[in-house]
Formats: structure tokens, C-alpha cells, sequence
């Protein structure tokens, strides 16, 4: 069943047919989740990480579950750039033709990113199986002692300069939300040749098996996601596009139902990222895109585009 026309999202120059997103890690390749979820009805599916070569990750168990949402140590693990090419991008590029796909771009030291996005570029699948590319400027430099790149000014615009000289895809930077000043942060992504801006990532987090009295994740920390983050994502979301307005902006964390959603567009996103809540129940982001319309229908709104941004807060 196709989405209402209400739901039609434009956001650096692609058309989406709504705007629920699966965010990164959440969906795998695609593929994964073919025959469990609804792949094409929702408006885009943000890959798992992309690095330069494979990673195997952090060590198990990677996921737990607390009350406030989920904590994961993944790791960035991935196949490796040749392999996504190889095996992910073939059916990426024919299985579900009317849903966006954004790559999701690691890198280690600043060239990283662009070596990416090149050899990504560069395969003959490149064309139907990638719509853009998010990169994910919360992991750490090596070459700047594990300093995020997106805390670091200059590493930043090196990091999207890159990136933006190997591709014409659209590309979003993702930023973590312990930034000091994210809105700032997000100006210097665009400067440098970002078209929209992710946020947020997880926030960093410790959870304990107090019977063990030891992490309940192998690698010890982990990232913090699911519906205790949701107010740091709409506030992250309402500064950046009030600081940027036109630049587009992805709404990430928390977001399990309709009004979830719509507190992000209300905010100023243009997508919506689901991800913890899509990991519990594979058929929520299908619910949350039905949701979305009947409540555009009963409140006679014809595009949410109209609404974007209609926080009426500070006071005049």
C-alpha cells in the first residue's frame, strides 16, 4: 500500500515517498530484513557502516536491554568496502526501487571517508543502489589520539571536503549529541559541503549486571538509544535547523510512534529515523507511516512539510 501523498518528503534533492527512515546498524544491507519487514513502504533505509576494510567488531555481547531502551557496543563491525560492493549493492540496486538508500561512511583517519565513497562510486551498481551517503563523524581519529572527528573542527571539514569532492550524492553528516555546540557544529559540516545533518547518534553510556558487578557488554561502554534519548533528539534537531534553515535534517533517537515522529518534523526534521523501536517490533515503522497519514487526515494537513519547523516556542 503506497503512503499518502501528505507524506511525501523532498529533502536534498530527493524525492522520499515518507519520511521514516531506518536508521544505520538498525536494517543491516537490506536484505537482512527482506520478508520480516516492509522494506518498501517505508521512505529510506540508511545502510549499516562502510569502512574501508573489514572490521570485526567489538567483542560479544554487543546488546542489552534496560528499561529506558537499548546499549550496544557493535563495534562498526562490517565486511569491508570490496564485499558491500561485491554482495550488498546488486540487490540494494533492484529490491526495493521506491525506497531512498543512504550508505552509512566510516572512516579511521580523515581520508578514509572519501577512499569510501570512491570505490562505493566506482561500482557499476553505484547508480540504482545508492540515493546518498551519511557519514558517521562520531567515530574516533587515530590519528588525532581517538578524538571524534565531528569534535574537531578542521578534521570535520576535511572529512566532508572529501567526501563532497567524490561524490555529487546528496551526503549527511551524523553528530553525536555530547557536542558542546551542535548547531555550530552542523554550520561547519555545511561549510564544507554537507547537504543535511543527522541527529543524533547514541549517547555514551554504562549499564551493570549488579550480580556479576561487571558491564553487561563485552566491550565494557556502549552507545544509549531507544525512548530515554528522544528529548535529546528533538532538541538537537530543533537547534540545528533553527541555526540552519533549509539544510535538512534527519531526526534520530526514540522515535517509536506517530507523535514521536511528529515532534521531530514539528521541530524542524525533514526524515525520521527509526531504529531501537524497529529492532523490538519489525512492523512498528509500518504502523508509524499508517499512524502518520490518518493523523495528517484528521487534522487536515496536506503535506507535513507545511507543519515543518511550526514549534511555537521560545516566545516571541
Amino acid at each position: 500500500m503506497s503512503a499518502p501523498a501528505a507524506l511525501r518528503v523532498s529533502a536534498a534533492g530527493l524525492e522520499f515517498q515518507n519520511p521514516i527512515l531506518l536508521a544505520a546498524g538498525t536494517a543491516g544491507y537490506g536484505h537482512e530484513l527482506a520478508g520480516v519487514m516492509d522494506l518498501a513502504g517505508v521512505g529510506g533505509l540508511v545502510t549499516k557502516a562502510v569502512s574501508r576494510v573489514p572490521r570485526q567488531g567489538a567483542p560479544a555481547p554487543r546488546v542489552a536491554e534496560f528499561d529506558g531502551g537499548m546499549i550496544n557496543a557493535v563495534g562498526l563491525a562490517n565486511p569491508g568496502v570490496d564485499e558491500v560492493c561485491r554482495t550488498h549493492l546488486p540487490w540494494l540496486a533492484t529490491a526495493i526501487p521506491a525506497t531512498r538508500k543512504l550508505v552509512n561512511v566510516v572512516g579511521f583517519v580523515v581520508d578514509e571517508f572519501a577512499d569510501v565513497v570512491s570505490r562505493l562510486e566506482a561500482s557499476p551498481h553505484a547508480a540504482r543502489a545508492i540515493d546518498g551517503y551519511e557519514l558517521n563523524v562520531s567515530c574516533p581519529n587515530t590519528k588525532a589520539g581517538g578524538m571524534e572527528f565531528g569534535a574537531d573542527d578542521a578534521a570535520l571539514a576535511a572529512v566532508v571536503a572529501g567526501a563532497r569532492a567524490a561524490t555529487r550524492r546528496p551526503l549527511f553528516v551524523k553528530l553525536s549529541p555530547t557536542l558542546g555546540d551542535i548547531a555550530r557544529t552542523a554550520r561547519v559540516a555545511v561549510d564544507a559541503g554537507a547537504d543535511g545533518i543527522t541527529v543524533v547518534n547514541t549517547i555514551p553510556g554504562l549499564v551493570i549486571d549488579v550480580e556479576a558487578r561487571r558491564p553487561v557488554l563485552g566491550f565494557g561502554t556502549g552507545g544509549v538509544s531507544g525512548s530515554a534519548i528522544l528529548p535529546v533528539g528533538v532538541l538537537a534537531a530543533w537547534k540545528v535547523t533553527r541555526a540552519l534553515p533549509g539544510v535538512p535534517v534527519i531526526g534520530l533517537g526514540g522515535v517509536r510512534t506517530a507523535a514521536d515522529a511528529l515532534q521531530y518534523v514539528l521541530a524542524g526534521a525533514s526524515l525520521v529515523g527509526m531504529g531501537t523501536a524497529a529492532l523490538r517490533d519489525p512492523r512498528r515503522p509500518a504502523r508509524v507511516v499508517r499512524d502518520l497519514g490518518r493523523w495528517c487526515a484528521a487534522h487536515g494537513v496536506a503535506s507535513l512539510a507545511s507543519i515543518r519547523g511550526t514549534l511555537e516556542w521560545p516566545p516571541a
